[in-house]
This record gives structure tokens, sequence and C-alpha cells, in this order.
């Protein structure tokens, strides 16, 4: 009777212990790493300086009734709402404006101050600079445009329209809430 002995098979079981054993170390090390240093992996946030949203007054009246102090409200909760919502997005951190000493920012007339978004949201520290108008064409019905500038050259990076709404000033705030949700937000922006 002839027995065959497998000398390899424990030579093999070493070399499959070895690997094996590597591997799994291999694994459990990139699964601590991507856990423990999540933020090193993390993406950057890019940071904005959301100016005072602006309101041109296209409505009959407007050349006869000036803003008041409830459109002044309506166009602030409207640029904290934009704020807020881009914030809260985890893509973007919000950079104060407050302190900017420019005389567009002071007189609410980014929209209109060639080309100084650029120069003023760097010297602020932003990445990019955002800029809302809102149009007035009747006394219930308005459009919105929110607009990015990049910082390093103050061009238009990308711009947001949302077509007619109806609500007199006091949807302001709900029109800017629909426009980051299902354009601005709702996929990547560039």
């Amino acid at each position: 009777m002839l027995i065959l002995v497998d000398w390899s098979a424990p030579l093999r079981r070493r070399v499959q212990d070895a690997f094996g054993t590597r591997a799994l170390l291999c694994a459990c090390a990139l699964l601590s790493a991507a856990v423990a240093g999540d933020t090193a992996f993390a993406k950057e946030t890019t940071k904005l300086a959301v100016y005072k949203f602006e309101l041109n007054d296209f409505s009959a009246a407007g050349g006869i009734i000036p803003p008041d102090a409830k459109d002044a409200t309506y166009l602030a909760q409207a640029t904290e709402e934009a704020k807020r919502l881009l914030s809260q997005s985890g893509r973007y951190t919000i950079i104060d404006t407050a302190g900017a000493q420019d005389e567009a920012v002071k007189a609410g007339k980014m929209s209109s101050c060639n080309k100084c978004v650029g120069p003023i949201t760097k010297k602020l520290g932003a990445d990019e600079g955002v800029i809302g108008t809102i149009t007035r064409i009747s006394r219930t019905e308005y459009t919105l445009l929110i607009q990015f500038f990049d910082a390093g050259n103050g061009k238009l990076v990308s711009r947001y329209f949302s077509g007619l709404r109806m609500g007199a000033n006091y949807s302001w705030p709900r029109g800017v809430a629909w426009l980051m949700k299902h354009r601005i937000l709702a996929k990547s922006r560039g």
C-alpha cells in the first residue's frame, strides 16, 4: 500500500495565512484611517460672501412709491434665508460681509458696481461672492436672480433665475428657499 503525503499542504496554509493576515491588516489600517481622519478625506467647503439682496422695482408704482420698511425687512429675510440654506448644505462656509468698507456694499448696489464683486469678495477672504436680485414686476409678481462670482477674477461662475413668481414682498424669502432647494442645492454647481 502506497501512502502519499502532501508535504506542500502545510506550506500552502502558511502562505495563505500570511497573505490573509496582511490583507486583513491592510483593510483594517485603511478603514481606521478613513474613520479617524474623516476630515482629512472631506472636501473643503467653498467660502461664500453673500451680499445683501437688492430690489429692482419695475412695477407701475416703482417710480412713484419708493421701497418701504417692509420691503427692507423682506429683502433682509431673503438674504438670511439664502445664507442659512447654503450653510446648512455643508458645501459652503458663509463669510460675513458686514465689515466691508466699500461703498457698493454699504449702498447695497453690488449688482451695478462695475465688476467690483471679485476684488471686494477677495478682500473679505471668500472664494466666491453671491448677489441676489429681486425684480418686482408688479405688487404681486416678481423674479429672483442669484449669481455667483469668482473672487479671483470677478467673472460670473453661475447664475440661477426663478422665472416669474407670484406673491407680494412677504413671499420673497419663500422664493429664495425654492430657488435654493430646486436649483442651486439640487445639484453641483459649476
